[in-house]
């Protein structure tokens, strides 16, 4: 009997697994393998919200690989540790997993290829796993990745995608593996209240029913606050329990604006991984830097805790800000607006930003996270790097009726329209009713503060 492993990583599905289809093609019997490595936890990504999706993830990963006659091995430790020694005892003569794309992902994979070579075994890596396009196929005359994203979108529209495929029918495991058992949500404390559930099933259905009942509403109405219209597929996308591939396929079939819309979301994806790759060191430092002085000290920190709080005084920021504590979960106009709010208005740190987003974004991943932060802040791929979001103006135009601050900041749901927006407007005892902040800082102030700092007054 000849065996093959497959490491789950990035990619916990069944549905187009390049990798999976692979091993299972390759050997007789396959073990499903999923570490959960300390390193992981070290890196400081193990916040409650995703240890919670991703206990969902493998336990829907477990229940489909039992109804093909298998089951996921899950170890502790470290990842060339545990796969080494899982190959070992089963006797499997290659490892097969998906390319990853952040310098994390490349030094793991580097160490574990040497390792399984040392003991006369194969890696074997599978691109367009966890990407649509892998990084650096589409690169520009004389660059080793795209800068901007119009032209990169142009050539990666044109670039011909597999087909999307199966899940395996019949996957067996061989007998005697030690597995750990995918862990319990219910265990972890601090997750989310509104948190969602995670898992390639519930991942799939959301695909399909979203787009056959919502995409074509998606080119208008994607930055609708109150409307809601986003698909939500993010963490399921950052999870690979949804395939962009298949996403993509999927929407082009069905055609239309909005269905042209999310492809073009799809591809954002796809071009800050690329971004990461060529530049890792981007996860942490500015991809182009504005000599930027920011904030820090006692006031500037007090403006960052309101900021984390949801109480700045500017009701579509803290809706946004109260939504992800809530369901660790924001809507992308919502984290624009949260984003320019702290790194241009209040002038501080997209790293502290970016950070307090990793502690409760199920979707939060360094490619995406960090690189939207970046363009945000005007430190990144941004072609125009200094402009700056009116969160007034943002809300009025993007949540008309205040939908969406009243469902999030319920003590202004009394306000009517787009007053909700303005709640220091108010005077005497009309203000004093309402328990709100004052605004933080004054939008002018904070507009010529950056300017300043940016060299543009």
């Amino acid at each position: 009997m000849t065996v093959s492993v497959v490491l789950f990583t990035s990619d916990l599905r069944l549905h187009d697994h390049p990798a999976l289809r692979a091993a299972v093609e390759a050997a007789d019997e396959v073990v499903p393998l999923f570490v959960r490595d300390p390193a992981v936890d070290r890196a400081g990504f193990a916040s409650p919200n995703r240890l919670a999706f991703l206990a969902d993830c493998l336990t829907d990963l477990d229940s489909g690989l039992r109804e093909r006659g298998g089951r996921l091995i899950v170890r502790g430790g470290d990842t060339v540790a545990e796969v080494c020694g899982v190959a070992r005892q089963a006797g499997a003569d290659e490892v097969h997993m998906a390319v990853g794309h952040s310098a994390f992902a490349h030094a793991r994979e580097a160490r574990l290829r040497r390792a399984l070579a040392a003991d006369g075994r194969l890696l074997r890596t599978h691109d367009a796993v966890t990407t649509v396009v892998p990084p650096g196929d589409i690169v520009p005359q004389g660059s080793d990745h795209y800068a901007v994203f119009t032209p990169y979108f142009r050539r990666w529209s044109g670039e011909p995608l597999r087909t999307p495929l199966p899940a395996p029918r019949k996957v067996r495991v061989p007998h005697g593996l030690r597995s750990e058992g995918p862990p319990a949500r219910a265990s972890l404390a601090g997750v989310s209240e509104g948190l969602a559930t995670g898992g390639e099933t519930v991942g799939r259905r959301r695909l399909g029913a979203w787009l056959s009942r919502h995409a074509d509403a998606y080119g208008t109405g994607h930055d609708d606050l109150g409307g809601d219209a986003t698909s939500r597929l993010s963490p399921y996308l950052h999870f690979g329990a949804v395939s962009a591939t298949e996403a993509v396929q999927r929407a082009r079939s069905r055609g239309g604006q909005g269905a042209e819309a999310f492809v073009r979301q799809l591809c954002w994806r796809d071009f800050h991984h690329q971004v990461l790759a060529a530049r890792p060191e981007t996860a942490t430092e500015d991809y182009r830097s504005r000599a930027d002085h920011w904030r820090r000290g006692e006031e500037a920190e007090a403006d960052l805790r309101a900021w984390r709080e949801g109480r700045t005084g500017y009701p579509v920021v803290d809706a946004a800000m109260r939504q992800l504590a809530h369901e660790g979960w924001m809507h992308n106009r919502g984290r624009l607006l949260a984003a320019s709010f702290l790194t241009k208005t209040l002038y501080i740190d997209w790293r502290e930003g970016a950070r307090h987003f990793l502690d409760l974004l199920v979707d939060g991943d360094i490619a995406n996270n960090q690189l939207n932060w970046q363009w945000a802040a005007g430190t990144g791929t941004d072609t125009r790097p200094h402009r700056v979001l009116n969160p007034v103006l943002q809300g009025k135009r993007y949540d008309p009726d205040g939908a969406y601050v009243r469902r999030w900041v319920p003590e202004l749901a009394e306000l009517p329209g787009a007053r909700i927006h303005e709640p220091w407007r108010l005077k005497g005892q009309d203000r004093a009713a309402y328990d709100y902040p004052e605004p933080v800082v004054d939008l002018a102030d904070g507009l010529a503060r950056f300017r300043h700092a940016r060299g543009r007054d």
